[in-house]
């Protein structure tokens, strides 16, 4: 039977060209089933026992992370996907007909979906809001905040995004996940953010949305392109304007798809157009934002419940 790090190995190029998924899902897969090896210290996929499963989400759950300066548990949400990760790699080893654990023995965490965090709307606003001025970098990032609470992109999605598109029509064709095209829709505020910020680029860049240089304070020339922005730089861009905006809490680009969702679902979108949008592969990822609109379904239940016992 071949040892444990050639099949890890073989079954992460399955994952890449059977299973058609991201260069970002392989190495989050890797990741993931890598610790589990240094914790599992096996060499044959035969030792992998119910017991030691239990012994490593126990291990996930007294971890610690460094988080915003801070150590803090390891959330839920984070252990979930060491254990999807482990299950999935025994599916494919019992489909290669290697005898090993069973992946239904394995339970998933309960997760909980308050966990979802959602920009609140008084401060989505003061967010949108927060880039002023006619600078390169200012209308970049307006554009680039209009451009998420418009289109629910994935960061990825956001900065693969080209120039040369037709933003007057109000449609992208993006490429998401597992490389399945979709069409997302820009709102009249995105087109016309873009149409000002492409309208200050001097470049030849590709890309739709770029790096500056940082210029040195009193310094009136422009910002320099260097290139493709990247996800690292979104993050911090999130991060500056969500002060800016005096927002008390951590922002991060993800919280504008989840606002995204939730805005269709509460002002009356069916469940399946938001699936369509979002590029989810099945709808039950999608249901996970239904709970965040309970609270519309409780004032429609205050305003005409019981209204004749009044």
């Amino acid at each position: 039977m071949p040892k444990i790090d050639a099949l890890l190995q073989d079954y992460l190029n399955h994952l890449e060209i059977e299973k058609n998924r991201s260069r970002k899902t392989r190495e989050n897969y890797e990741h993931y089933l890598r610790e589990f090896l240094a914790f599992a210290k096996i060499s044959s996929p035969g030792e992998i026992t119910d017991d030691l499963v239990r012994r490593f989400r126990l291990a996930l759950a007294r971890k610690s992370v460094r988080e915003g300066g801070r150590e803090r548990p390891m959330k839920k949400i984070t252990q979930s996907y060491y254990v999807i990760a482990l299950r999935n790699f025994l599916k494919y080893l019992l489909k290669r007909d290697i005898p090993v654990l069973a992946p239904e023995k394995i339970e998933l965490p309960k997760v909980s979906r308050a966990q979802i965090e959602v920009v609140e709307y008084k401060d989505l606003e003061r967010l949108l809001e927060a880039p002023q001025g006619n600078g390169l970098r200012a209308l970049r990032d307006r554009a680039i905040l209009e451009v998420f609470f418009s289109t629910g992109l994935r960061l990825s999605e956001l900065c693969a995004l080209d120039r040369y598109a037709d933003f007057d029509q109000g449609e992208l064709s993006v490429r998401g996940k597992g490389g399945k095209l979709r069409v997302v829709f820009l709102s009249d505020r995105a087109k016309k953010v873009i149409k000002d910020y492409l309208a200050k680029r001097t470049d030849a860049e590709a890309a739709l949305f770029v790096s500056l240089s940082k210029n040195p304070k009193g310094s009136s020339n422009p910002p320099k392109v260097l290139g493709r922005i990247i996800p690292r730089a979104v993050q911090r861009l999130f991060v500056h304007w969500a002060a800016a905006a005096g927002i008390p809490k951590k922002l991060h680009p993800h919280q504008l798809r989840h606002s995204f969702a939730t805005d269709l679902l509460l002002n009356g979108a069916d469940l399946r157009s938001v699936q369509e949008l979002l590029g989810h592969a099945n709808i039950s990822t999608t249901q996970i934002y239904t709970h965040l609109t309970n609270k519309e379904l409780k004032d429609i239940h205050k305003a005409f419940h019981g209204r004749r016992r009044k």
